[in-house]
C-alpha cells in the first residue's frame, strides 16, 4: 500500500460510531466521521486548487482495517495537471505513464492528425487515423476494471452494455442519432471520463488493498462551474450517468442504506389531501417527498395515491418531488385538454413561498423578474444547467419578504426553475433552503405551491385555492 494514502481519522472522532450500513452515494447526508475527514483534508484540497481555474470535487471514504478506522481521499478527474497527487488515492487506471500503450498510440495517432493537416490528407490515412482512434478508445475502456465487495470485476464495456446511448453534449443539443449510429456499428457510447470519478476511484483502492468501506461523501470546493450550480463546500450526490452504472456494479457486496427517497415516500403518502373535488377535477395537496408521477424507483407517487379514488385521473402539470403544494388534477380527457390549454397559454396563476438559505443578493430590488434559460444536464439528470445557447426561456418573478422569504410567480413551468433561479448567481444568488441539489440538503425544501389560480374546464368559472405554508 502507498504511502500517505490511509489517513487515521482526526482526532475528536473517537466516540463517533460507524454507521449500520454503507452510504447510498445517490441522495445522502453526510455520516459525521466524514464530514470530519473532509475537514481535515480541504486545507490540502484548497492547496492543489490553486493551480486550477475553477473547482473541483472531492471525495472521502471511511474504512477499516483489523478493527483500525481510517479514509482515504480523491478528486475527480485531474488536478495540478496529473491523476496522482500525494495523499490521495490513484485512478483506476493512469492515462499519463509515458511509456505505456496509450500514450504511444496517441502519438501515432496525432502524428497522422499532423500529416493531415500538412497537407497528405487521402482518404487511406484518414481510414487509417478513424481505425486507430476507435481501437484505442475501446482499449481503454478493457483497461478500466472495476471490482466490487464480492470481488468481481467487470470493465467500462461490461458495464455500460446494457445502458442506454450516451448523448455528448453536442448531439444533445443538436439532437442527432450519432448514438445508434455507434451501436449500430457494435460500438458502446461511454460517457467521457467515466471512472475518473471520487467515488468509483475510492472503492477501488479500498478492495484491491483489503480495506472494508464503511461511509462516503462528495463535496466541491472552489468556484462554481460556468455551466452548473455548486456550493463551495457543499456536499453531492455521485453523477448518474457516469458513476450510476459503474458504482451499481461496484457496490454489490456491501449492504448499502435503502434510498431515502424510497422510504420518505412511503412515510409521506399519508399526508397527502384532497382540497376540491367535482366530476371534472381534483385539487390535492402534494406533501413534499412525494413524486408527482411514477418513476423509476417502485414508490408511491401522487398520481398513483389520486387513482385510487379517481381511476382517470391525470395530473395537468407537475411539482418536483422535494417541493409541496397545490397541484390540480384532470378527471376525463375533455378537463386534461382544457387545462392544458391554460398551462400552454401561461394563463394559470401560480405563487410559491420559499425560504432562502441565506440573505438574497442586497443589490437586488424587492420584487423583480429573472429570465434565465434551462436546459437539462444530459449527463447528471435531473439536475438542469443555465444555458443561454440552448436552454429554454424560463421567466419568474419574485418579492423578497424579510430577511430570506420570498415568493415566486412563475410565468413558464420549466424542472427546477425556481430553484435555479434562487440559487443561480444571475437570479437571487441564494439557494432555496434545504436544496440537495443547488444548495445544501436539510430536513426539507423550503419551496410550497400555496396558490393556484385558474378557469374551470366545464363552468367557466375562475377558481383559486390556497394553502399556506407550514414555515
Amino acid at each position: 500500500m502507498a504511502e500517505n494514502i490511509l489517513h487515521p481519522l482526526p482526532k475528536g472522532t473517537e466516540g463517533i460510531p460507524l454507521p449500520r450500513q454503507f452510504t447510498y452515494p445517490f441522495r445522502y447526508f453526510p455520516h459525521p466521521l466524514c464530514v470530519a475527514a473532509a475537514e481535515e483534508m480541504k486545507p490540502r484540497c484548497r492547496e492543489l486548487l490553486k493551480t486550477e481555474n475553477s473547482g473541483k470535487m472531492f471525495g472521502v471514504l471511511i474504512v477499516e482495517k483489523n478493527g483500525e478506522r481510517y479514509y482515504l481521499a480523491a478528486f475527480s478527474g485531474l488536478i495540478a495537471g496529473s491523476y496522482q497527487q500525494d495523499g490521495f488515492v490513484p485512478p483506476v487506471y493512469n492515462l499519463q505513464n509515458p511509456h505505456g500503450y496509450f500514450k504511444q498510440e496517441e502519438a501515432e495517432i496525432t502524428a497522422i492528425n499532423h500529416r493531415i493537416q500538412q497537407g497528405e490528407d487521402t482518404p487511406k490515412l484518414r481510414t487509417e487515423r478513424r481505425q486507430r482512434s476507435i481501437a484505442l478508445q475501446q482499449w481503454l475502456f478493457h483497461q478500466f476494471n472495476f471490482l466490487n465487495a464480492k470481488g468481481t470485476q467487470q470493465n467500462l464495456l461490461d458495464i455500460f452494455r446494457n445502458q442506454s446511448p450516451i448523448l455528448t453534449a453536442e448531439e444533445y443539443f443538436n439532437k442527432t442519432a450519432e448514438p445508434q449510429k455507434a451501436k449500430n456499428a457494435g460500438l458502446q457510447r461511454i460517457p467521457s471520463g467515466a471512472g475518473e470519478c471520487c467515488a468509483p476511484k475510492l472503492l477501488q483502492y479500498a478492495y484491491q488493498h483489503e480495506l472494508r468501506p464503511r461511509c462516503m461523501a462528495e463535496f466541491w470546493l472552489g468556484p462554481s462551474p460556468k455551466d452548473e450550480l455548486r456550493i463551495d463546500g457543499g456536499y453531492y450526490p455521485a453523477c448518474q450517468a457516469k458513476c450510476k452504472p459503474i458504482l451499481g456494479h461496484m457496490l454489490q457486496g456491501l449492504d448499502v442504506e435503502e434510498n431515502p427517497m424510497l422510504k420518505h415516500s412511503r412515510a409521506v403518502a399519508a399526508q397527502m389531501e384532497y382540497i376540491y373535488e367535482d366530476e371534472d377535477i381534483a385539487v390535492v395537496f402534494k406533501p413534499a417527498g412525494l413524486l408527482t408521477t411514477p418513476g423509476k424507483d417502485d414508490v408511491p407517487t401522487l398520481l398513483d395515491l389520486v387513482r385510487e379514488r379517481h381511476p382517470a385521473a391525470i395530473n395537468a402539470h407537475r411539482l418536483d418531488m422535494d417541493t409541496s403544494g397545490l397541484m390540480i388534477f384532470a378527471l376525463n380527457e375533455t378537463a386534461y385538454k382544457h387545462l392544458q390549454q391554460q398551462f400552454h397559454r401561461q394563463t394559470v396563476k401560480k405563487e410559491y413561498v420559499a425560504l432562502l438559505d441565506d440573505t438574497p443578493n442586497p443589490h437586488l430590488p424587492a420584487e423583480g423578474t429573472i429570465s434565465l434559460p434551462l436546459l437539462p444536464n444530459p449527463f447528471d439528470r435531473p439536475r438542469q444547467t443555465v444555458n443561454h445557447e440552448h436552454g429554454k426561456r424560463a421567466v419568474t418573478h419574485y418579492k423578497i419578504l424579510g430577511e430570506n422569504r420570498v415568493h415566486f410567480y412563475p410565468q413558464t413551468g420549466r424542472t427546477h426553475q425556481l430553484r435555479v433561479h434562487a440559487a443561480h448567481p444571475d437570479g437571487l444568488g441564494c439557494p432555496i433552503q434545504g436544496d440537495p441539489l443547488y444548495g445544501t440538503p436539510a430536513d426539507r425544501l423550503y419551496l410550497h405551491a400555496q396558490t393556484l389560480t385558474f378557469i374551470h374546464p366545464r363552468t367557466g368559472e375562475t377558481l383559486t385555492f390556497s394553502k399556506p405554508a407550514n414555515f
